[in-house]
């Protein structure tokens, strides 16, 4: 395979992990939100912080890992996504900043006011963090990112069907894990009353976002028909109809409260609806731009490519380092817990 699309691979990668991990996190917020009073929501909003806590820093690695590989991989897509759609990507830079601040600041306030300013922040940001990071999704898809420094509307680039549709799914994917990823959590903390609040949650948010991705089919065939048609008839359908049958057996599983099983087919579900996308636009990353056009040269993703595998041998198992011991229950032991991060 050359050099290109091997760092493309390893690129999408990535963001596949960054959606399952740093969505869930953002899905803890939106749960957060949607807690309810301060008294009322506590349960809630302590699995959450139990949950998310101990990682939710870590899970923005993956954020800046994609952002290196385009960066140095494919130079001329990076700029011109990052120049067309700077409004949404600062949006989002601006959401990621103020969602870490108030979430560590609410941890540290005494009062109640000062705990309902920061959780207030905190959960908005985790809601429009990701629609807009979806909207970047559904500009690219649609193919409304021309090459070239700002070539494209500024406005309607992110403000268009397949944009809005993209960042609706994006939170009601978002939510969807974390409800999941929680369910199990709070069962493991002997709360089955907790988990069965989670498990309500889980089986709505999938029945919404599977709503929406059928919604999003229907834009696609008006508004990005190439895609479209990739995604239905062409070589990215078996990926799709997976995404659909780990969706449809999900809901199933949730309803027997197999919360360790559906873990992996919700997780099988977004994964291959997002390497679906990719395959139905491969080999063209913007209108009229291939991976070999964009790739930088063999030298460069050599190089990256290298030091990428030279640093994976830290960076991974130092991650699920991390993750094994904020699993560990106070004497120790490590038990069979889901969380957000497993």
């Amino acid at each position: 395979m050359p050099l290109a699309e091997i760092l493309l691979v390893v690129l999408w990668i990535g963001l596949t992990a960054y959606v399952l991990f740093g969505g869930a996190d953002f899905g803890g917020g939106i749960w957060d939100l949607l807690a309810g009073t301060a008294e009322r929501g506590r349960p809630q909003r302590d699995t959450i912080e139990h949950s998310i806590g101990p990682v939710w820093e870590t899970n923005h690695v993956w954020l800046i890992f994609v952002i290196v590989m385009a960066w140095t991989g494919v130079p001329a897509v990076f700029a011109a996504i990052a120049s067309t759609l700077y409004i949404p990507l600062t949006l989002a830079a601006l959401g990621i900043i103020a969602r870490g601040a108030a979430f560590a600041f609410r941890k540290a306030s005494t009062l109640l006011w000062q705990q309902r300013l920061f959780g207030a922040a905190f959960a908005f940001s985790s809601v429009f963090t990701p629609f807009f990071l979806g909207t970047v999704a559904g500009a690219i898809a649609s193919g409304r990112v021309p090459p070239g420094i700002a070539a494209g509307d500024l406005l309607t680039s992110w403000l268009n069907p397949t944009s809005l549709i993209s960042g609706a799914l994006a939170v009601g994917t978002a939510a969807y894990l974390a409800a999941v990823y929680l369910t199990r959590d709070a069962q493991r903390g002997g709360d089955e009353e907790l988990a069965e609040t989670f498990r309500h949650r889980a089986l709505l948010a999938g029945t919404v976002t599977g709503l929406l991705s059928a919604a999003g089919l229907l834009v696609l065939h008006a508004d990005a028909p190439r895609l479209f048609t990739e995604l239905t008839s062409g070589k990215a359908l078996p990926l799709l109809l997976l995404s659909v049958a780990a969706g449809i057996v999900s809901l199933p599983l949730l309803w027997w409260r197999a919360y360790r099983a559906v873990r992996v087919t919700a997780a099988l579900a977004v994964t291959g609806l997002l390497w679906g996308w990719a395959l139905g636009q491969y080999p063209r990353l913007l209108p009229g731009v291939t991976v070999r056009d964009a790739a930088a040269t063999d030298a460069v993703l050599a190089a990256t490519l290298g030091s990428l595998a030279v640093g994976s041998l830290l960076l991974l198992p130092s991650l699920w380092w991390l993750y094994a011991t904020f699993q560990k229950e106070p004497g120790g032991t490590t038990p069979d817990r889901a969380t957000a991060h497993d």
